[in-house]
């Protein structure tokens, strides 16, 4: 003792105090891990997941399990099991356990569960928005930072609890006295009337075995399969249709793909896709009534004599039943049979059962049943047609309501979503690739034009314009026997934009754009109190004006030169009245003369004749100062006014000035004396 008090006297007692934190810390931890709870007991412990530590605990296997051996346990939150629409049965809580210990890492494909039959939870990985990695187990997401919880049982065997957003459900048998354990697809078709299933798959299953397509649906690994039901095999012929083609078009060989962990709009190869026939089959979300429906559509990339072109869209009724070689969905209707006409498509996928109003074009059918009964007959008796459909979303715009009661109105907006040929998004692409492709509607005098958006070769945006609105095809190509129907997401002729916000966002409209930038000319646009008329110069225009005087084009696009730019636009804006051609054809058999934002715009207008020598063969051209002015895109509607898009800038000869000397000619519009006194080599003429 006075050998340690000499010790602690001839030190400081900090560097004592240290001493010892020092050697505690050297000391093994082994004693607190072996006090961290168990699994067991962090289900008890954990209030959102009292409903299935009850299921366990009330299940003899499943308490064993816990007791003696290494286990991965997968626990539904509470909100999971209040979502889930059955009653949960006690056997049904071995289908979220193995008898394996695995963390997130060390999870593979698949894992065999521990309900009778052993039927595997199927593994998925994807990575999310934000660059981390999502993981299902069947359909269900694993909630990341409530998982990975590792601790050893009270017979130091590991165990792992994982949690998950939803319950997992297994196939289960309706008939005790003959149970089915683990079935694979075929098992599943083959006895579905044994199963707890609230549809009947007789006539798909028929179609099977009288094509010998058994093979493919008992085929070991991991594949996805869908089979319609019985409702869907309606008209009589239908079932005749279903080939051996048509059922390997059900089937994606060799990936598992539930629709929670499934990207959408994503293609996959079915087993119909060969040399001679190419068939896809992609998973997307529709608008309903209600939110949104998930369908599934098969696409016919290259068709034969017996299998058309196109997609076929089907709902999927019910979605996910895990089975021992993959996934199965089963849908409203086959995929790849193309049987019914337009108006037929259109009136089966408006709701999918008796006074349902839930299709992805139930809206758009209802505004053709109201308004349009003309137009129904019009589809009817075409045999050739593409109707650009509008989703249901699409007929939210407020601007609607004042039309609805518009007869005349409504059915020229309807006309406008026809043509009368039929376009597949490979022939817009073909007609694209030199011009922009435009084509008639069945809409007097109204044209659609179209816009190909690539930005990388898998990923393609087909975007329309009618009426001044430009839409976006959300769903092409859904074949018809006589033609297409493409959904796209606003309706056309129903403006949203003013002036302004179209010049922002058209492309083609950009130069024209850019130079009212200058001056701030462009923010009377944005007036929603006025009404303007804008004879716009499209891009093509300008270039044009650029072959002709390089110097003179690039003078208009200088800040310095701003004040005359604004001048000249002016000259094309028609304020306080919005004319669309109609209202022009109507007061200019002789010159018209228009208020425009500098002095007055002196113009004729004239129709181009069906067969006329003019290249574009139909339309308006304008006549002013002696030019004839081609109008690209006539009646570009906007909230506060109408565009029409012309193919020549309205320049006079005596605007363009010719410099002495071997100086390069440039275009000015400005008065004399202002040139006269900032460039005095200039030969100026101006003319108002």
């Amino acid at each position: 003792m006075d050998v340690l008090a000499v010790r602690l006297s001839s030190r400081p007692l900090s560097i004592f105090v240290v001493s010892l934190l020092i050697a505690a810390a050297a000391i093994p931890q082994g004693t607190s891990a072996a006090h961290k709870k168990t699994v067991d007991q962090k289900l008890r412990e954990e209030s959102t997941l009292s409903t299935f530590s009850n299921l366990i605990h009330n299940n003899l296997i499943a308490n064993h399990t816990f007791e003696v051996r290494q286990a991965t346990i997968f626990a539904p939150t509470n909100d999971a099991f209040d979502r889930y629409p059955k009653d949960i049965e006690g056997n049904v809580v071995l289908y979220h356990m193995t008898n394996l210990a695995q963390t997130l890492d060390q999870l593979k494909d698949s894992l065999s569960s521990e309900l009778d039959g052993n039927p595997p939870l199927w593994v998925t990985r994807q990575k999310s928005p934000d660059g981390k990695e999502d993981i299902y187990i069947n359909n269900a997401k694993i909630i990341r930072d409530r998982s990975n919880y590792l601790a050893k049982n009270t017979h130091s065997k590991n165990q792992v609890l994982h949690v998950l957003d939803e319950v997992l459900e297994p196939v289960t048998s309706s008939v005790p006295d003959s149970p089915i354990y683990n079935p694979d697809a075929f098992l599943f078709l083959d006895k579905f009337e044994n199963l707890e299933l609230e549809h009947r798959l007789r006539s798909f299953r028929q179609r099977v075995q009288q094509n010998n397509k058994a093979d493919i649906f008992k085929a070991e690994g991991r594949h996805t399969f869908f089979i319609p039901v019985d409702e869907g095999f309606k008209p009589p012929p239908r079932p005749e249709k279903i080939d051996q083609k048509v059922i390997d078009g059900h089937v994606i060989p060799n990936r598992v793909l539930f629709t929670r962990a499934t990207p959408c709009d994503e293609d996959y190869e079915t087993l119909a896709f060969g040399d001679n026939l190419r068939v896809t089959i992609s998973f997307t979300v529709q608008p309903d009534g209600k939110g949104s429906k998930l369908y599934v559509k098969s696409n016919t990339i290259v068709g034969d004599p017996n299998h058309a072109t196109g997609v076929v869209l089907a709902e999927i009724v019910k979605a996910n039943i895990p089975v021992k070689n993959g996934v199965v969905h089963l849908i409203h209707r086959p995929l790849m049979v193309v049987d019914t006409t337009v108006k037929q498509f259109l009136e089966s996928i408006k709701g999918i059962g008796i006074e349902k109003e839930d299709g992805p074009l139930y809206r758009f059918y209802e505004m053709i049943v109201d308004h349009g009964s003309e137009f129904m007959t019009k589809i009817t008796k075409l045999k050739s047609l593409t109707l650009f459909a509008p989703s249901n979303s699409a007929w939210n715009n407020s601007n609607l309501n004042n039309l609805i009661h518009n007869k005349e109105k409504m059915m020229e907006i309807l006309n406008l979503h026809l043509v009368e040929q039929r376009l597949s998004l490979d022939d817009i692409k073909d007609n694209n690739m030199k011009q922009l492709f435009q084509v008639e509607t069945a809409a007097k005098r109204k044209n659609l034009y179209f816009n190909i958006l690539t930005s990388n070769e898998n990923n393609i945006t087909l975007t329309v314009e009618g009426g001044g609105v430009n839409a976006t095809v959300i769903q092409p190509n859904i074949a018809a026997t006589n033609g297409l129907v493409h959904i796209i997401d606003r309706v056309l002729g129903v403006p949203y934009t003013t002036v302004y916000q179209k010049l922002e966002t058209d492309p083609m409209l950009n130069k024209t754009f850019h130079l009212g930038q200058q001056e701030r000319f462009n923010e009377q646009l944005n007036d929603t109190r006025k009404r303007f008329t804008y004879f716009v110069p499209r891009d093509s225009a300008w270039e044009k004006a650029e072959i002709h005087s390089p110097s003179a084009h690039k003078k208009l696009f200088m800040k310095e030169f701003s004040y005359h730019v604004k001048q000249i636009l002016e000259r094309h804006l028609v304020v306080d009245h919005a004319y669309n051609m109609a209202d022009l054809m109507k007061i200019a058999n002789s010159t018209v003369v228009l208020p425009t934002v500098r002095d007055v715009l002196k113009i004729r207008v004239k129709e181009i004749e069906k067969n006329g020598a003019d290249t574009n063969g139909t339309g308006y051209y304008l006549e002013w100062q002696g030019e004839r002015i081609h109008v690209f895109r006539p009646d570009v509607e906007c909230t506060n006014g109408v565009i029409h898009v012309i193919d020549s800038a309205l320049l006079k000869e005596s605007d363009v000035i010719v410099t002495g000397g071997s100086m390069p000619s440039s275009l000015l519009l400005s008065p004399l004396s202002f040139l006269a006194q900032l460039v005095p080599l200039f030969i100026v003429k101006f003319l108002l």
